[in-house]
Parts: C-alpha cells; structure tokens; sequence
C-alpha cells in the first residue's frame, strides 16, 4: 500500500451512506471510487430500518467504495456510533476495505437482506 492509500483508506459502504441514501452527506465529499461487493462469507440483516454488514454465512454483499481521511473516518465512527465496529473486509477482487460491521453474535437470528444489496 503506498503512502497515500494509508493517509486516505478505501471504505466501503452498503447502506444508508451510499450515493442518494439519506445519510450520504456524513461522507462530506469523499471521492467515490467504485462499486464493489465482498467477498463469499458476509451476511447484510435487517435492523430496524437499516442494514447491517456481518461476518459469516455465503452473500457477497453490494456497496460502493470511498476514499475517506483518517479524520473523515473518525467523524463516520462517531455517526455510525457504537453499534458498528470499523474492521476490514475482503472484497471480491481479494482487495481490502474498511467497513462498519455489527456484532454477529447479537445480531443471530435477524433476517437477512436476500441478494446482500440494500435498498432505502
């Protein structure tokens, strides 16, 4: 990863922070990057409202890519709050983004978002 990537990592979005979603703006002009999925191996539930990324079970799970400041980053985790925890996850190109997932052990049990996209 060259020096740029680290000051400014790639996140990956898949909920109500994706383009036209209603919290997009809290990524405060990030430069989209792309669209991407994850790799096998994720699941996205349904809580409340909104999706929410975990580890486990066989979707690929549909967002988009941002490159985001370390700051920015901070300013996202404290939106997104306590619930989601930053981690990296595998796409399906075998690169790596960062992501706000949720605890799969409390979320067991919720119903899963069938194909892995999330629509508002």
């Amino acid at each position: 990863m060259d020096h740029k990537q680290e000051l400014n990592p790639l996140l990956f979005v898949y909920g109500s922070l994706k383009r036209g979603f209603c919290h997009h703006g809290e990524l405060r002009g990030a430069p989209f990057e792309r669209l991407a999925r994850t790799a096998a191996g994720y699941s996205l539930v349904a809580v409340s409202d909104y999706p929410v990324l975990i580890p486990g079970g066989s979707e690929r799970v549909s967002g988009e890519l941002y490159r985001v400041s370390v700051a920015l980053l901070e300013e996202v985790d404290s939106f997104e709050g306590p619930t989601y925890r930053r981690a990296v996850v595998i796409l399906d190109d075998a690169s790596e983004a960062l992501a706000y997932l949720g605890d799969a052990r409390v979320l067991a049990g919720q119903p899963t978002i069938a194909g892995g996209e999330w629509r508002e």
